[in-house]
C-alpha cells in the first residue's frame, strides 16, 4: 500500500513546509496605537480652548512643530529616490521615522487647532492633513499585508502545480488522481485565483478566509467521492489505507490552496499599493499648498 500512497505523499513532503508563525511579535505597535488613541480621545474631550490658543503660546508652538514634522516627511521620499543621500541612513529606518512623524505631526496640529474648525483657509489645511493622515494609515496597512503575504510561497506553489501535472500524467499508480487533480485546479481557479480587475478583485481580498474555508470543504468532498469510487472498483483497498490516501490528498490540496492564496493576495496588494501611491502623493502636495496658504493668511491678516 505504501507504493500506492507514494505519489501524493511524496508530493507533500517534497514541497517546502510553510514557515511557522512567529509568536514573539513586538508589542510596541499595539502600545503605540493605544497611546495615540488615548491621546486623541483625551484631546477631543479636554476643552483645550481653556488652555491653548492657535495664535500664541503653546498652541502656536504646536502648530509650528506639527507643520515642521509634515515638511520633514519629504526627507523619506528624497532618501528613496536619490542614491547620493545614502549617508543619511538606511531606508527602512527612514520609513519608520516617516511613520512616526506622519502620526505626531497631525496630532500636534489637532492640538494647535483645539480639535475645532476655524476660518476657511484653516479648515482646508486641516481636512487636507486629515486626508493625508488617513491615506497614510491605509498605505501602512497595505504595506504590512504586502510584505507578509509571499514568504516563499511562489516557489512552493510552482512546485506543487508541477507535482500535480506529474500526478495527472498517464501511467500514474492511482487511476483516480488525474480526475482529482482536475477538480483541485477547478476549485483553485474559482476560489483562490484573484480576478483580473474591478470590484471583484477588492471583494476577493476581503473574503479570503471565507473562500479558503469553502475551497477546503469542496476539496474534502471531492476526495471522499474519489476514494469511495476507487474502493468500489478495488475491493482489496482496506479502510485504513484509504484514510491515509485521503489524508495525503487533503494535505496536498490544502498546501496548494494556501500557497496559491498567498501568491494571489500578494499580487493583488501589490496592484493596490501602486494605485495608493497615485492617490497619496497628490494629496500630500495638496496639503503642502494648503498649509503654506494657511500660514501666509494667518500672518498677513
Amino acid at each position: 500500500m505504501s507504493a500506492t500512497l507514494d505519489p501524493i505523499g511524496a508530493t507533500v513532503e517534497a514541497a517546502p513546509a510553510r514557515r511557522p508563525i512567529r509568536r514573539d511579535r513586538p508589542v510596541w505597535p499595539l502600545i503605540w496605537t493605544i497611546a495615540v488613541a488615548a491621546l486623541l480621545y483625551w484631546g477631543m474631550h479636554a476643552h483645550l480652548e481653556r488652555y491653548l490658543t492657535p495664535k500664541r503660546g503653546l498652541g502656536y508652538a504646536f502648530g509650528i512643530a506639527g507643520g515642521s514634522m509634515l515638511l520633514l516627511l519629504l526627507l523619506y521620499s528624497a532618501r528613496k529616490r536619490f542614491a547620493w543621500l545614502r549617508w543619511m541612513g538606511a531606508i527602512p529606518s527612514w520609513f519608520q521615522f516617516h511613520m512616526v512623524l506622519g502620526v505626531l505631526g497631525p496630532i500636534l496640529i489637532l492640538f494647535h487647532a483645539d480639535f475645532r474648525l476655524g476660518a476657511t483657509n484653516s479648515n482646508v489645511a486641516l481636512f487636507s492633513m486629515l486626508l493625508v493622515a488617513a491615506s497614510g494609515v491605509v498605505g501602512r496597512y497595505i504595506y504590512t499585508r504586502l510584505h507578509a503575504r509571499l514568504d516563499g510561497s511562489a516557489a512552493s506553489l510552482e512546485q506543487l502545480r508541477a507535482a500535480g501535472d506529474r500526478l495527472r500524467a498517464p501511467g500514474t499508480s492511482i487511476d483516480f488522481l488525474p480526475s482529482l487533480m482536475d477538480a483541485i485546479e477547478a476549485i483553485e481557479r474559482r476560489y483562490i485565483v484573484v480576478p483580473p480587475r474591478g470590484l471583484a478583485r477588492s471583494l476577493h481580498l476581503l473574503t479570503g478566509p471565507v473562500r479558503m474555508a469553502r475551497a477546503r470543504h469542496l476539496v474534502r468532498r471531492e476526495i471522499r467521492v474519489a476514494v469511495r469510487r476507487v474502493r468500489e472498483r478495488d475491493a482489496t483497498l482496506a479502510a485504513r489505507p484509504a484514510r491515509r490516501l485521503a489524508v495525503a490528498a487533503r494535505r496536498y490540496a490544502y498546501r496548494r490552496f494556501d500557497a496559491g492564496r498567498r501568491v494571489a493576495e500578494y499580487q493583488a496588494y501589490a496592484r493596490t499599493f501602486s494605485w495608493w501611491h497615485v492617490l497619496h502623493i497628490p494629496l500630500f502636495f495638496l496639503l503642502l499648498i494648503a498649509g503654506i496658504a494657511h500660514v501666509i493668511a494667518v500672518n498677513l491678516y
